[in-house]
């Protein structure tokens, strides 16, 4: 089941922000994340914030029916426009994920993307995302999709191999998604992305290389890898803890990491995060960009997370609740924090170490700087770039990104 929400101050019934938050808010991008919670099925490594039509039974009533989705989130951008009240900013990124977003109607997903455009604008170059199951598309509704807006798709492959699907409990059949591939470039999308997911129990070496080919060769211009975590209570963990499959080890996450390295790089694939590749500048996720380096979003539908100016707050988990909460007129928000200055300058090494571009050395504070030097000489750090004051990741350094970035907020 999803994980727990973080505990925070009461968000005011109106959502209202403090005042700051808006400070500077022209030198910041804006954008859009929209929770779409449904599912067909739950995978068996999923903890997000997801329901299948059994978990939602008698738990919501109309409320939390997929039916009637669309416009409940509308009322929620609409919630926003009078958060953020003359807010000059267009919006720069919108991303729908979930859940399977594409178990809503094309239609649907149009029209959620057009209360962001009439209440806020979209900037004129605005990057347009919706997460997909394969098996939830057709070319008819990627037409739609196109038509309305959407300018990149991610499309969750996660393996090009049965077994592996099956044991993450993926009802997709292999080539589906790299047919998707070729109807999201018939009906017009730029940039299409795969979603693939390394280490998972059974999985072979030759397996993931095999899933990285596919993956090449169906000619999508960005690829993100991910190694599998196994969090609590899903039905993957208690699989596990049971004996019934082995669980994949650190090394083998590095060895796998270390093939996507290899592979994507000869097939023209630069990393610029450490689970992210693309084939160009263009084709990099920018809405995921604005997470990284701390921008502004506004997270919409149930157990989404915003943070402006400092502000981050979170939505009531349950479909039920947070449908209940907007027909009321009130602010879904479950609760808040306001970020310290400190906060955030941990938070920006904490993110921007995985990117391409590093870090900047003035973040650090001694101890850091004295730990950054330990890495530099270590070879988990690029010299040329901690040259000119940045701290970026070698390949070395990104196997062990985690570790290094600990000793760095210090």
């Amino acid at each position: 089941m999803p994980s727990a929400l973080p505990d925070g101050e009461p968000v005011p019934d109106d959502g209202a922000l403090p005042p700051h938050a808006l400070d500077g808010a022209g030198e910041r991008p804006l954008g859009f994340y929209l929770h779409v919670p449904y599912c067909a099925t739950r995978c068996g490594y999923c903890d997000f914030n997801t329901y299948t039509a059994t978990e939602l039974r008698g738990t919501g009533g109309v409320l939390a029916s997929r039916d009637n989705y669309a416009e409940t989130l509308v009322d929620e951008v609409r919630l926003a426009r009078k958060v953020l009240g003359d807010d000059p900013r267009p919006v720069r990124t919108v991303f729908v994920g979930g859940g399977t977003p594409t178990l809503l109607a094309a239609d649907d997903l149009v029209r959620m993307l057009a209360a962001i455009r009439d209440e806020f604008g979209l900037a004129p170059d605005a990057e347009v995302t919706t997460e997909a199951n394969p098996e939830s598309v057709d070319p008819a509704y990627l037409a739609t999709l196109r038509a309305g807006g959407f300018n990149r798709i991610s499309f969750g492959m996660q393996s090009a191999r049965q077994h592996v699907l099956k044991i993450l409990d993926r009802t997709h059949t292999p080539g589906r998604p790299e047919a998707c591939v070729a109807e999201a470039r018939a009906a017009g999308f730029a940039h299409v992305n795969l979603d693939l997911i390394y280490g998972t129990p059974g999985e072979s070496d030759d397996d993931w290389r095999a899933s990285l080919d596919a993956a090449i060769g169906a000619g999508p211009d960005h690829v993100s890898a991910y190694a599998l975590i196994v969090e609590e209570g899903t039905q993957l963990a208690r699989r596990i803890r049971r004996g019934e499959v082995p669980m994949t080890d650190d090394d083998v996450h590095a060895d796998r990491y270390l093939i996507a390295e290899e592979t994507l790089s000869a097939a023209g694939f630069d990393w610029y995060e450490v689970s992210n590749w693309a084939t160009s500048e263009a084709g990099r996720c920018l809405h995921n960009e604005l997470y990284w380096r701390g921008a502004d979003w506004w997270g919409a539908g149930p157990g989404a997370h915003s943070h402006v100016g400092g502000v981050r707050w979170w939505n009531v988990k349950h479909p039920g609740a947070y449908a209940s909460a907007l027909a009321a007129g009130r602010s879904p928000g479950a609760g808040r924090e306001l970020l310290s200055a400190e906060d955030r300058r941990v938070e920006r090494i904490l993110l921007e170490l995985r990117l391409r571009e590093g870090v900047p050395l003035s973040l650090l504070k001694e101890p850091g700087l004295a730990a950054s030097r330990r890495a530099l000489s270590d070879g988990l750090l690029q010299q040329t770039p901690y040259a000119e004051g940045r701290a970026t990741l070698t390949l070395r350094g990104r196997l062990l990104a985690d570790a290094v970035v600990r000793d760095l907020v210090d």
